[in-house]
């Protein structure tokens, strides 16, 4: 055993010990971080807009402080970019953090001196409880990849510009440094498929231990060493024991994985985004990612099915219930007051909290008022998969209003790695385990208003296509699931055809 895993092991169960500590009096700990930007919110333009001189406790926050999306604040944040201080928070932000907004174009999220160690801490940490429970560091010793944005940003009026993976790649530890791949250069290009290459190239005769990404990028980087090398990532990397993710449900692709891996490997899933590090999974035994209290960050969340009333009940985490879906609700120390990050989640344990990512608030079908969402979807996809030993590279959902003939429905792009034998069976199953999990849909099946699902073959490498079509070929980028109109699906059906 090294001097590395050994470290390791000693600062694991030295970080276990303070996350459980704040994680054991979460009420407490809200508290403390409500406090807290309240009191550096009164020191900006936007606390004085909104009189946060008067809140004193989170009943007159709630009154006097709207429910925020981008664009509602976007006239703040557009004054932070031209690097006017004390916004929404004080000083200026040190980053802003640029992402796809569909309704908005090019979205940029600040990151400030106090928000930005939350999001390395949290995935160090995640690291770390892995450790604690497992008691397994061996992977320190080796090489460790990060499929990510580019580190190359830009500046303007004194702050920096560029993708959250590409900010965050500025703040990896020395101590881990030596063992990160790829190298700074290849990180750095912009093109995804060339990028791809000289990962490919950099890597596979490396140790490598640790495997991090987004699933649906992770898998054609595994994809094309499988090709390069002609073996399994187990034999090719004898020594990979962790693969780290977020972004997307991991479960439909676990199938194809350890088909691809040629064997079973241990697994992280993180829950970051730009506007915040909101959760990580703690445990290899609990369902679910333990909830980042002490980051910084407050949370507020409604009830999905009362989102769009006019006055929607707001919960704190005192008063939420398990498995039931919540849009959740930020404020945080990069200056976001009540954001809607645009996310839905459920609670799958409250002692102590953790839930996991159902979908997001605008990716639902619900064309016919079904509401179908994500999560729903997933499980579908998942459960058939495993009964009829199918194997799916990736999928999206859209409604099918006005067919030629027949009845309406929903129409499933799928590209497989490995096609059911009998298509028509597994598209009847999925059928039914949505119906199971959707009363909505059930009632509309069983009462002709919809007929059963119709699943729509993707060729091979389609969904990359459609992705570099539309300028979003890239480690950060992800298919939405669901959709409730039809611009996906016609474009989907170009490439087909």
């Amino acid at each position: 055993m090294s001097i590395k895993s050994i470290g390791a092991k000693i600062f694991a169960k030295i970080k276990k010990y303070q996350i459980d500590k704040w994680a054991e009096k979460p009420l407490q700990t809200q508290q403390k971080v409500f406090e807290n930007l309240i009191k550096k919110g009164k020191k900006t333009h936007y606390g004085k807009d909104f009189n946060f001189e008067n809140i004193t406790d989170f009943k007159s926050f709630s009154e006097q402080l709207p429910i925020q999306d981008y664009e509602s604040l976007k006239p703040y944040i557009e004054k932070s970019v031209e690097g006017e201080t004390d916004i929404l928070w004080p000083g200026k932000p040190l980053y802003f953090a640029k992402t796809s907004g569909t309704t908005s174009g090019a979205k940029y999220i600040p990151l400030t001196r106090d928000s930005i160690p939350t999001h390395t801490k949290a995935a160090r940490n995640a690291i770390l409880c892995y450790v604690a429970e497992t008691g397994n560091a061996d992977f320190v010793n080796g090489k460790m990849i990060f499929l990510q944005g580019s580190p190359k940003l830009d500046k303007k009026n004194g702050i920096y510009f560029g993708r959250l993976s590409g900010i965050v790649a500025h703040f990896v530890p020395n101590y881990l440094q030596q063992n990160r791949m790829p190298s700074w250069k290849t990180n750095s290009i912009e093109d995804w498929d060339q990028k791809l290459k000289a990962v490919v190239e950099e890597t596979y005769k490396a140790n490598m231990t640790l495997i991090s990404g987004i699933p649906s990028w992770v898998q054609i980087y595994f994809e094309k060493l499988k090709e390069k090398s002609g073996k399994k990532i187990a034999d090719l990397f004898p020594n990979f024991q962790l693969f780290i993710y977020g972004g997307v449900n991991y479960e439909p692709y676990r199938a194809k994985f350890e088909n691809l891996i040629g064997k079973p490997v241990d697994s992280i899933e993180l829950y970051p985004a730009s506007e915040g590090f909101f959760a990580f999974q703690d445990s290899q035994k609990e369902d679910g990612m333990l909830l980042q209290l002490d980051s910084g960050i407050f949370y507020e969340f409604i009830k999905s099915s009362e989102f769009f009333d006019e006055n929607p009940k707001v919960y704190t985490i005192q008063d939420v219930e398990k498995d039931v879906n919540y849009v959740m609700i930020v404020s945080t120390t990069a200056g976001l007051w009540r954001y809607n990050v645009g996310d839905t989640v459920m609670f799958t344990s409250l002692k102590p909290y953790r839930l996991r990512v159902s979908g997001r608030i605008k990716h639902f079908t619900s064309a016919f008022g079904e509401h179908v969402i994500a999560q729903e979807v997933e499980y579908t996809i998942q459960k058939a998969s495993e009964e009829f030993e199918a194997q799916i590279n990736e999928f999206t959902v859209a409604p099918q209003i006005t067919p030629e003939s027949g009845l309406p429905y929903h129409e499933w792009f799928i590209e497989f790695e490995k096609t059911p034998e009998d298509l028509e069976d597994f598209a009847l199953r999925m059928d039914q385990l949505l119906q199971k999990q959707n009363s909505y849909y059930k009632d509309l099946i069983e009462g002709n208003m919809l007929r059963t699902l119709v699943i729509t073959k993707v060729p091979k490498n389609g969904f990359q296509k459609y992705m570099k079509s539309i300028g979003k070929l890239g480690g950060q980028n992800k298919v939405p699931r669901l959709s409730n109109d039809r611009k996906i699906a016609e474009a989907l059906h170009k490439i087909i055809s």
